[in-house]
């Protein structure tokens, strides 16, 4: 009987450690899901700000990005020679019914986005009429990976869009 007493009290010991540190993990996990977030919020903030300036801290130096089915390269050839010049021809650029989930594990992180985008061009003067806004459908899914310092940085991007189905 003591040694099943003891048997009881240890098990719980262990059940209640194996349970504290499921907590602990989970919290952490959720704090890394939280810090991925927050890198790509950043990433969106700046699109709807039309200005790519510092975001280039934000992807590894060695980052791919790749849209609607192009390699872009880097990030920083990308911005310089894609985003960059497109965000310069439009007036506004805004999400919706924006949703991301994020995965951690280790130091990479994995994340899955879906939005809707409205873009506003520019009018050109020339034009006597403005050009309708362009609404699509988009989908992101994104590696990250934890820097020495602690940071999350894209590793690589992926994001392509459709116009939107008609509703019924």
């Amino acid at each position: 009987m003591k040694n099943f007493a003891a048997f009881a009290v240890l098990a719980t010991v262990l059940g209640l450690t194996s349970t504290t540190a499921r907590a602990q993990t989970a919290t952490a996990s959720s704090a890394e899901e939280t810090a991925v977030k927050n890198v790509l919020r950043q990433y969106q903030q700046a699109i709807e700000k039309l200005d790519t300036t510092g975001t280039s801290r934000l992807f590894l130096a060695n980052s791919q990005v790749f849209e609607s089915g192009g390699v872009e390269g880097t990030y920083k050839h990308y911005a310089a020679h894609h985003l960059g010049p497109e965000l310069s021809e439009f007036s506004a650029f805004t999400f919706s019914d924006y949703k991301a989930a994020v995965q951690v594990d280790g130091p990479y992180a994995f994340a899955t986005e879906t939005y809707t985008y409205t873009i506003g061009l520019k009018k050109d003067p020339k034009d006597k009429e403005a050009k309708a806004p362009i609404v699509r459908r988009g989908v992101a899914t994104s590696v990250l990976r934890k820097n020495a310092a602690g940071q999350w940085q894209f590793l690589s991007t992926h994001s392509s869009a459709r116009a939107p189905r008609p509703k019924k």
